[in-house]
């Protein structure tokens, strides 16, 4: 028997998701009768405790004789229990400062901490994650600042709506301005942005017709990294190769820059890639942009006007891009910034549900066929008080004082 617990979550701005929801955990024990949850009790979770117990399963204070423990975000460091394993996304694989004392007392608990990041299959794919329900929010966002901004619709906030349906239902009631749109990603995060362009039924076009054409209606266009980047010796790039070596590459962004006037950004931005544009492009006459939707939210990344992450409460600010500084976003010569970066906290119930489904088919198996993909392997972090072969890179992160990070 596996004793699995679903542990509360503690991280401020507090988070209403969770790994499973109630019916998911009746499916799990379906399927894997050698499975036992708990759920630590909880009063912000999105799933009441009554739920859980509706569910049959034991809602507790004491998690601590169970071996797993299933979390979202980050553990607060008191919180950790020694010697337990931990899923959770803990923000460190990229050398986060900020996190850097969370990887250091893992690793002085020996706790052996799968992230969810890095559940992904032989060829890297991930394989959970909330980036569907962050590309269905924030496109839904963009078009509510961009509302919001000229005074032409209101839509309310979609952490105020219950659900994706009603999301959709209130989409239903606005237009849409002859807008040229350009999105950016093929992934979870670009195909969630996708499902909200699709419901508002709005045309897609080709990257060659997007640039020079025209149009009295809005229209969109999603391009991958090989229509904005280039090599710089002029060859014929690849995917695979832009992704190992980035180093190679130069952007070619700037036409998009010039002829769309909403990006959603919905990328993943890999270090030492080519960024957009810089600060001096987006100063250009020719430079149309004049709302992003910055799902992707790399501070100091390729998106100059991402100066700093909006919040649910606050999801818009103004870029002006002669003075390189935020402002009112309704100013009218500001650019429209959308950079909330929780954005599926705004629908916990749909993406805990999503999220819920996705570790059920691909990661609960794991425990009980030997790991035979070896998907566990590939996301263990830490073991017996030290980082794993493939995380090792971080010795220096974890070593190092914040200021040399």
């Amino acid at each position: 028997m596996i004793k699995f617990a679903l542990i509360k979550e503690r991280k401020t701005p507090p988070d209403r998701r969770v790994v499973f929801s109630p019916e998911e955990l009746r499916e799990a024990v379906k399927q894997f009768p050698d499975i036992q949850f708990k759920i630590e009790s909880s009063d912000i979770r999105i799933f009441t405790d009554e739920e859980y117990r509706q569910a049959g399963f034991e809602v507790t204070e004491d998690i601590s004789d169970c071996d797993i423990m299933l979390g979202v975000k980050e553990v607060p460091l008191p919180y950790l229990i020694p010697d337990k394993k931990y899923f959770f996304f803990s923000h460190t694989i990229k050398k986060q400062p900020y996190n850097r004392d969370l990887l250091r007392e893992i690793l002085k608990k020996n706790i052996e901490l799968y992230d969810h990041e890095v559940i992904i299959n032989e060829t890297g794919g991930r394989l959970i994650g909330f980036g569907r329900y962050a590309g269905i929010v924030g496109a839904y966002n963009g078009f509510r600042g961009i509302g919001l901004k000229n005074g032409i619709f209101e839509l309310p906030k979609a952490e105020s709506l219950p659900n994706l349906k009603i999301i959709q239902d209130e989409l239903n009631k606005i237009s849409i301005p002859p807008l040229k749109i350009v999105l950016t990603g093929s992934g979870k995060v670009g195909e969630g942005a996708k499902e909200i362009l699709e419901h508002l039924k709005i045309p897609k076009v080709g990257v060659e017709e997007f640039l020079n054409s025209e149009y009295t209606h809005p229209v969109y266009c999603q391009i991958d990294v090989l229509d904005y980047n280039r090599r710089k010796d002029g060859a014929q790039g690849s995917n695979r190769e832009f992704y190992n070596h980035p180093e190679l590459y130069e952007s070619n962004f700037k036409k998009f820059a010039n002829a769309a006037d909403f990006l959603i950004a919905g990328h993943f931005y890999g270090e030492g890639a080519p960024i957009f544009f810089t600060a001096e492009d987006a100063k250009s006459p020719d430079f149309r942009i004049k709302y992003i939707a910055d799902i992707s939210c790399d501070i100091d990344g390729p998106i100059p006007s991402t100066i700093r992450p909006s919040t649910i409460v606050e999801p818009f600010y103004g870029y002006n891009k002669q003075e390189e500084k935020e402002v009112d976003f309704k100013d009218e010569d500001a650019i429209l910034v959308m950079a909330v970066d929780n954005l599926p906290c705004e629908l916990p119930r749909d993406a805990s549900e999503g999220f819920g489904q996705m570790f059920l088919e691909n990661v609960l198996p794991a425990f009980f066929n030997g790991d035979k993909d070896g998907i566990l392997q590939r996301a263990q972090m830490t073991k017996n008080g030290s980082l794993t072969p493939r995380f090792s890179y971080l010795k220096d992160y974890v070593k190092r004082e914040e200021s040399e990070i």
